[in-house]
């Protein structure tokens, strides 16, 4: 692309941000700009744009900028991943519009005094967030069942499970950090506690667990879980799973 630029201040103040933002981005490798002229300001052309709009799109799943710089520097066909993020914009989007469906409803019937139906109350609201995903990747049957199995939780116990995993993806960042390798006694402890904790609501076989691991890497929203303790550790779970799936797990 070529033709049209922008000033760091117009294209700042266009994409909701800061030069000093655009600077720092531009430091780590980011955003480098299309040129800089003889004044010493930095002038963003079209291609800028579209790699800045991709930063600002990661930054809103949760992705450190180190991760970030990952993700842009691996993808070799930007309208590739501009068509992922749409998808994921698009289901995002239909799950918002079920939460203001719900809400309207809500409130119209406590105005009226009509009786509330907690399937309308809490559609749209997290234990469906991923729900057409999984019931896609893993048949309408897993859905239904963790769906049931979270539903049947007091919030004390979902905390707990949510604890649980933060708690794995921690020691799945040191253990990255710690260069350990993914078919030593450490990394293959902590697949163990981790294919448990899916045990909760799927049961875990090798082609489950294999494939869970997979999307940990391809899809930024579930990867920024193990990325944000540090930059690879998506892939390092990925690899260790799939060895202790190899080792323990069948798909009878």
């Amino acid at each position: 692309m070529n033709g049209k630029e922008w000033s760091i201040q117009e294209i700042a103040k266009k994409a909701g941000t800061t030069s000093r933002t655009l600077r720092h981005y531009g430091e780590l490798g980011l955003l480098v700009p299309s040129r800089i002229g003889s004044n010493g300001y930095r002038y963003y052309g079209q291609d800028a744009l579209v790699r800045l709009q991709r930063i600002l799109l990661l930054r809103e799943l949760g992705l450190s900028l180190p991760v970030i710089g990952e993700v842009l520097e691996g993808e070799r066909d930007p309208a590739a991943a501009l068509r992922t993020h749409l998808h994921l914009l698009e289901q995002e989007r239909a799950r918002i519009a079920r939460q203001i469906a719900s809400v309207r409803t809500t409130l119209r019937k406590t105005e009226e005094g009509e009786e509330l139906m907690a399937e309308e109350v809490f559609d749209g609201f997290e234990h469906t967030r991923y729900e057409e995903e999984v019931s896609r990747r893993w048949g309408r049957d897993a859905y239904e069942k963790g769906d049931r199995w979270w539903r049947s939780l007091s919030e004390e116990q979902k905390k707990g499970f949510r604890d649980e995993h933060e708690d794995i993806a921690r020691d799945w960042g040191r253990a990255h950090a710690a260069g350990l390798p993914v078919d030593g006694e450490q990394a293959q402890d902590i697949a163990r506690r981790h294919v448990a904790w899916l045990s909760h609501t799927q049961t875990a076989t090798r082609s489950y667990v294999t494939g869970l691991g997979q999307m940990y890497v391809d899809d930024p929203r579930f990867g920024a879980n193990y990325d944000q303790h540090g930059a690879g550790t998506a892939e390092f779970v990925r690899d260790a799973l799939k060895v202790y799936a190899q080792r323990h797990l069948s798909d009878g």
